[in-house]
């Protein structure tokens, strides 16, 4: 597992790339000397996903062990509108605000290869949502949680479509599964692109994401597949751009129970001719029980994908949706 952001693939990764807080992958980085090494993300997800390690308080030269910081909401006096700064909790005037603005700014050379970034949370630097914000820097004001880390906020900002989580939040099983689902939608677009994007080979991967797409959003489900079905080489480049920023935006989107089973039985359909009468029943019966919550998805995907071994469908073989990553990381079973 690489810890290096210095050389970036020229060609097409084997993995997907994840930008990753260092202290999460063991760095004693934090400011009190201390790691938070996660061991989810690098004995588990480490073995499917390559990871760049990068701390941006270190990066602008704050020490290890070092003064810790916080967001505080000051007013400027030049417009007199709240602004958010960084600045050291025991000493206000130590403003690191540019700082960490201008590293990040320096580190989107390689964060344009990524395919997915895992942040620390609670970070003022890194926290991707819901860090403390200080309104002003006297003593013994109440924070409220609705900041995000300067650094990460950044690069948010510059790579809207890039999939951002923080690890607090992938031990939520519906969180996490998003998250990685995207980050895999993510690094197949970017290889495509990287290709040489046609007509062809966006009607491709559509087709083989769009069941992905309906158990997240209905709407844009079919708002795409209209959007792209007069597509041509002539087109394509023009398109292109509107289409992965409108599957991104709605991927975001926790898909949901309802949604599943209307994809399974969309999928189902395709086995109409094939199953008998008893194998309809048995997957009808676990579409209801699994709509009701009693049992995770990963049972009903079981069957299904036991089905089309049994009776194989071309085109089904080639959709993301059964597969949407690979089956060792079996995520699926708790959702």
């Amino acid at each position: 597992m690489k810890d290096s952001i210095s050389n970036q693939p020229a060609t097409t990764p084997e993995t997907p790339q994840l930008g990753l807080s260092s202290c999460l992958a063991g760095e004693r980085v934090r400011y009190n000397g201390d790691h938070s090494n996660h061991s989810y993300i690098n004995n588990t997800l480490g073995k499917f996903f390559t990871f760049h390690h990068f701390c941006p308080e270190v990066a602008i030269g704050l020490g290890v062990p070092r003064e810790p910081i916080r967001l505080v909401s000051i007013k400027s006096p030049e417009t007199d509108q709240k602004q958010i700064h960084c600045v050291g909790v025991k000493d206000p005037t130590n403003d690191v605000t540019d700082r960490l603005n201008n590293i990040a700014k320096q580190q989107f050379y390689w964060v344009n290869d990524l395919h997915g970034y895992i942040t620390k949370k609670d970070s003022p630097s890194c926290g991707m949502e819901r860090v403390k914000v200080f309104q002003g820097t006297a003593k013994g004001a109440m924070p409220e949680k609705k900041g995000s880390g300067l650094y990460i906020s950044a690069i948010m900002k510059q790579f809207p479509l890039l999939p951002v989580e923080e690890e607090g939040r992938l031990g939520d099983p519906v969180l996490r599964e998003n998250f990685i689902e995207r980050v895999y939608i993510y690094y197949r677009w970017k290889n495509l692109v990287k290709s040489g994007i046609t007509a062809h080979k966006l009607l491709d991967f559509h087709s083989r994401h769009k069941f992905n797409l309906l158990s997240h959003d209905q709407e844009i489900y079919r708002e795409l597949g209209r959007f792209i079905s007069g597509v041509t080489d002539d087109s394509v480049q023009k398109i292109a751009d509107e289409y992965i920023n409108t599957l991104m935006m709605a991927m975001r989107k926790k898909a949901t129970r309802g949604n599943h089973v209307n994809v399974m039985q969309h999928l189902t359909g395709f086995l109409k001719n094939s199953l008998e009468p008893f194998e309809k029943e048995e997957l009808t019966q676990l579409f209801t029980t699994y709509s009701q919550g009693d049992i995770p998805r990963i049972v009903p995907l079981t069957l299904l994908n036991h089905f089309f071994r049994k009776y194989p469908n071309a085109y089904i073989n080639e959709s993301y949706y059964l597969t949407p990553y690979p089956d060792e990381m079996r995520i699926l079973n708790a959702t």
